[in-house]
């Protein structure tokens, strides 16, 4: 699901790539809410923010915001050079550091931090993170999933399910309806997350991304066994 790429990728390996990462993001996403009330998946509203406590001479506040901002950018932009880095060398593995990093992130911060840590230092890191998972996921699926923030989905959504009203041929129901299908189940794992996450944040706080982490390293080494077991199955058969 992360390996694959170009001809070789398939509508499976993005609905997997979709379930997972969204779920994951979702869990970091209610974090930071119930932990700083500040969204840590997307960047949307920060502006906003920023123009508020920046007009309010609360110049602290709103470079706090800018702040977020930019290490969302920093995440995405990390990500990339070191997918474009690793993949002259092992295309294959040219996912593996992003989220190497991601979980590394994630796991220090639930183990880590107490409540002496200041928050624009975790709220940073946080959205560092999801700005490399949201590049990493959009240059593997080149360009059909994104997972940190739902505004587009939504929208995507909205024009697809009118189009279902006007294309009524066959091949264009069918692309229609797997397209509807992959944003549906990203909302949905990102909603399970929010969920789950916050069922957790009431018993362990911070602690909570550490689950998240967990989840990133498994289905890393999912993807290592699938990924071995169909290369060998098929070596097998064509001996």
């Amino acid at each position: 699901m992360f390996r694959h790429k170009g001809n070789r990728r398939t509508y499976r390996h993005n609905l997997r790539l979709a379930s997972i990462l969204s779920f994951i993001a979702g869990i970091v996403n209610i974090c930071g809410v119930l932990s700083f009330n500040i969204l840590t998946t997307n960047v949307t509203g920060h502006f906003a923010f920023f123009s508020e406590e920046f007009f309010k001479n609360n110049y602290l506040n709103a470079a706090s915001f800018l702040l977020y901002t930019l290490f969302f950018l920093l995440g995405a932009f990390v990500s990339n050079v070191f997918i474009e880095i690793t993949s002259r060398i092992r295309p294959d593995i040219s996912h593996t550091i992003p989220m190497i990093l991601e979980a590394i992130i994630l796991g220090y911060i639930g183990y880590f931090t107490t409540s002496t840590t200041g928050h624009v230092v975790i709220v940073c890191a946080l959205l560092f993170s999801m700005g490399m998972q949201n590049s990493l996921v959009t240059q593997i699926s080149e360009n059909k999933v994104r997972t940190t923030h739902l505004t587009g989905l939504f929208t995507d959504l909205g024009i697809e399910l009118s189009q279902l009203l006007f294309y009524r041929s066959r091949n264009e129901t069918k692309q229609l309806s797997r397209s509807i299908y992959l944003r549906l189940i990203i909302i949905a794992c990102f909603f399970i997350g929010c969920f789950s996450g916050g069922l957790l944040f009431s018993q362990f706080k911070l602690v909570t991304l550490l689950f998240a982490s967990v989840f990133l390293i498994l289905a890393m080494y999912y993807d290592v066994i699938r990924y071995n077991f169909i290369f060998y199955k098929r070596k097998i058969i064509t001996r």
